[in-house]
């Protein structure tokens, strides 16, 4: 990983993170805890048994919305993220657990405090977009985005 004094100051999110390797370390590790996690059966169980499809998809993706090379669009065309999650049946308790993982796997992988909060805040903000289910005012309200963000479930 660069070094802060390496990077430009106007550096993305992907140089800050490391580039292509670090973004691969850090969807392999979220797919790792997705796959190991008990409490994220809900949102594994969405998944194919072969998860190597779906990391490498996160990867592109990620590639290009941190900043980088825009492998996702370049392959498959623009991302129209949320609806191509419709077929999948997406609540609050999918959304926590998808987020319980990525939060683990930037604690673990992102060294940077402030660029891993910012992307905490990012992801809560992107996996709450995909919610698309409804449900009920007091479900809606067990957990927040600021709990999420702040890494409280």
């Amino acid at each position: 990983m660069p070094t802060d004094n390496a990077l430009p100051p106007n550096a993305t999110p992907y140089e800050r993170l490391g580039g292509e390797a670090a973004v691969r370390k850090l969807v392999k590790r979220f797919y790792g805890l997705m796959d190991t996690l008990p409490e994220a059966w809900a949102v594994r169980r969405m998944h194919a048994e072969d998860l190597s499809g779906s990391e490498e998809k996160l990867f592109l993706f990620l590639s290009g919305w941190l900043g980088g090379p825009n492998l996702y669009v370049e392959r498959y065309g623009h991302p129209f993220l949320r609806a191509r999650h419709l077929p999948f049946s997406i609540g609050i308790r999918e959304r926590d657990e998808w987020m319980l993982c990525m939060r683990q796997a930037l604690e673990e992988q992102v060294a940077d405090g402030a660029l891993r909060a910012s992307l905490l805040s990012a992801f809560s903000s992107l996996a709450n977009h995909m919610r698309n289910r409804a449900e009920s005012g007091a479900a809606s309200a067990a957990v927040t985005l600021d709990t999420l963000g702040n890494g409280q479930a």
